[in-house]
């Protein structure tokens, strides 16, 4: 499936090139977004590593764009289908640069592809994202976005050596609470 530009308030959503991995990677890098994210996310985030993820191994991931902001790839946003029986679901993941934190942008972002996601997946009936407990920022990104809290999965990952929580939000097609 080719994803679309979608422009945002102040960013806009774009499918990854390989020109976007330098500033990527410049975001990527930084022990402050590698906590917040899932455990096989590299820290240090090397050129090589950005060039792979734009050079077309998001595919892996389902659909992904790259958050851009002047033309600045500061982070990324995918939406991952689940698979058989449960394929009327789809994770969604997100995370920018530490220097755009607080802005909305990764609100924004997370609305319009949600938005995107159930016009354009036609089984599609509910995103959900799974979020570290502690990470009180990306739950208000979600609950911003028009997701719902749906409960608390205690001990369900491992991040940095660490059996830790997770918190999970769902929005559904059809329902718009924001």
């Amino acid at each position: 499936m080719n994803l679309p530009t979608l422009k945002l308030e102040s960013a806009m959503l774009v499918p990854l090139a390989p020109e976007h991995a330098a500033s990527l990677q410049r975001h990527a890098d930084d022990e402050q977004v590698s906590r917040t994210l899932f455990e096989g996310f590299p820290y240090p985030y090397t050129m090589a590593d950005a060039s792979a993820w734009c050079g077309g191994a998001w595919r892996a991931a389902g659909q992904v764009w790259g958050i851009a902001v002047d033309g600045d790839v500061i982070g990324c946003l995918g939406v991952r289908q689940d698979a058989g029986w449960l394929r009327c679901n789809a994770e969604v993941g997100y995370w920018i640069g530490r220097q755009y934190w607080g802005r909305g942008i990764a609100t924004q972002a997370l609305r319009a592809a949600s938005d995107w996601a159930f016009s354009n997946m036609d089984e599609l009936t509910r995103l959900y994202a799974p979020i570290f407990d502690w990470n009180e920022a990306s739950q208000a990104v979600a609950r911003k976005s028009g997701f719902e809290y749906e409960g608390r999965m205690p001990f369900s990952a491992i991040k940095a050596g660490r059996v830790i929580g997770r918190v999970v939000y769902g929005r559904y097609r059809g329902v718009d609470r924001c």
